[in-house]
């Protein structure tokens, strides 16, 4: 008895962190991403968007304080204090190159990967905004200002 081959399946390339940020965010309904190519190295920028204690906190336009408390891989938790007072707890995960955290009110999603179109650079990714609890929606008010807004001041934070 001779055996058939099976069929070769086709095999699906692996998505970099901004794609992976653009097709998680279009599941989520009011979601919008923003993408900006930055004039930095990738090497300088993953690091900044996976600095908790310190960068992100001052990237996120509402965000006070953003504090690490735990860590299982890449598996992380976090507790944020806003601008207005406002306290939540994040779940989420941290690669390099990726960022997702959510809260029962707040989800943050970031994501970069090196330029390719322009070697030298980075392509980076941000979506985030105030969750719907219970659905997985975002309220859609101001959610590419504050895109712009964090993107800007990553670009700054790289370049001086």
């Amino acid at each position: 008895m001779t055996e058939t081959p099976l069929p070769q399946w086709p095999t699906t390339p692996e998505l970099d962190p901004v794609r992976r940020l653009h097709a998680l965010a279009a599941g989520v309904r009011g979601a919008r991403v923003t993408t900006r190519e930055i004039p930095a190295p990738y090497a300088t920028v993953h690091p900044l968007l996976a600095d908790i204690d310190g960068e992100l906190s001052r990237l996120v336009p509402d965000m006070r304080r953003l504090e690490l408390t735990g860590a299982d891989g890449d598996r992380i938790e976090a507790v944020a204090r806003s601008r207005f007072g406002m306290h939540a707890r994040f779940h989420g995960v941290r690669r390099p190159g990726w960022l997702w955290l959510q809260s029962r009110f707040v989800l943050i999603g970031m994501a970069a990967t090196p330029s390719p179109a322009t070697p030298g650079h980075t392509l980076v990714a941000f979506t985030g905004g105030v969750r719907v609890p219970g659905r997985a929606a975002l309220i859609p008010v101001a959610v590419g200002r504050a895109g712009r807004r964090v993107l800007g001041r990553l670009e700054e934070r790289v370049a001086g």
